[in-house]
């Protein structure tokens, strides 16, 4: 089971948007998904329509220990939430009253292996709170989404030391990928800012680009994931893309060392554009 924890340090980087949009692509590629809101503000339970009561709350796992198979539900998309109320922040005024309050999910989570191959954990915004500790403590992989604007890469490296410091104790190096988002291909900001990313987190950068899209905007005011409101939307394509890569990475990192990675078909998991470590981003190929 993959448990991937989508954060970042501030909000408005699309991260959100990648955990609804990500989970119903997964879903389509036939894995079984949960997407857990751990977001005191619900912006993911929200953007799929779901109006919990406090009583059907994540937080309800935190503060009374209630199993995350009681919580779910299935959402538009094809995949199950676990969602999320205003009620989630009463646990992060407690923590400090907790006995080892960030290891929660680790072991709630633990109780949900054979049921699901994915779990999404869209994280608060909040890098440095116990439910982004949670999170990152959880996961196999961490997801830094980052927005392709004004000093995002100075903000996903101080996310880096933040998250790597939270799994000091783990005995295990955290394992961490990057996501350009919102990324415009009309402006030199983007184009130059993923450059920059690229040379700084080399293997770590995923080659998948979510672009700016209104469809995706559209979908959320509409309560569903893009590919069902405009599966040809851009995207609802990057993301399809973005599951298969993040797929092909699972199996790489599964396989046995002396196995030889499978080409995939460009047709079946390329992205819009894959940006080539050594040329500019201008020569982008449209998917």
């Amino acid at each position: 089971m993959q448990v991937l924890a989508l954060a970042n340090q501030k909000g408005g980087t699309g991260k959100t948007t990648t955990a609804i949009n990500l989970a119903a692509s997964l879903a389509a590629l036939g894995k079984r998904v949960c997407l857990v809101d751990l977001d005191p503000q619900a912006h993911a339970t929200l953007g799929l329509a779901c109006h919990a009561e406090e009583e059907d709350s994540v937080a309800r796992l935190f503060l009374d220990g209630a199993p995350l198979t009681s919580l779910h539900r299935s959402v538009p998309g094809g995949f199950h939430l676990v969602p999320s109320t205003l009620g989630l922040s009463e646990f992060e005024q407690v923590a400090e009253r907790t006995l080892g309050p960030e290891r929660i999910l680790a072991q709630a989570l633990a109780g949900l292996e054979g049921r699901y191959d994915w779990i999404l954990l869209d994280c608060p915004p909040r890098a440095d709170g116990v439910l982004c500790a949670n999170a990152v403590r959880a996961a196999t992989t961490t997801l830094l989404v980052v927005e392709t604007g004004a000093f995002a890469l100075q903000g996903s490296l101080q996310a880096r030391r933040l998250f790597e410091a939270l799994t000091s104790d783990l005995g295990r190096p955290l394992a961490l990928l990057y996501l350009a988002t919102r990324f415009d291909r009309r402006t030199s900001l983007s184009r130059e800012l993923l450059v920059a990313m690229q040379a700084r987190f080399g293997r770590e950068m995923l080659d998948t680009v979510i672009r700016r899209d209104t469809a995706l905007r559209e979908a959320a005011a509409h309560g569903m994931p893009v590919r069902k409101l405009d599966p040809a939307s851009r995207g609802a394509f990057d993301h399809d893309a973005l599951a298969r890569e993040l797929l092909e990475r699972s199996r790489a990192t599964l396989a046995p060392a002396t196995r030889t990675r499978v080409a995939v078909s460009p047709s079946v998991s390329a992205p819009p554009w894959r940006a080539e470590r050594a040329r500019a981003p201008s020569t982008e190929r449209r998917g």
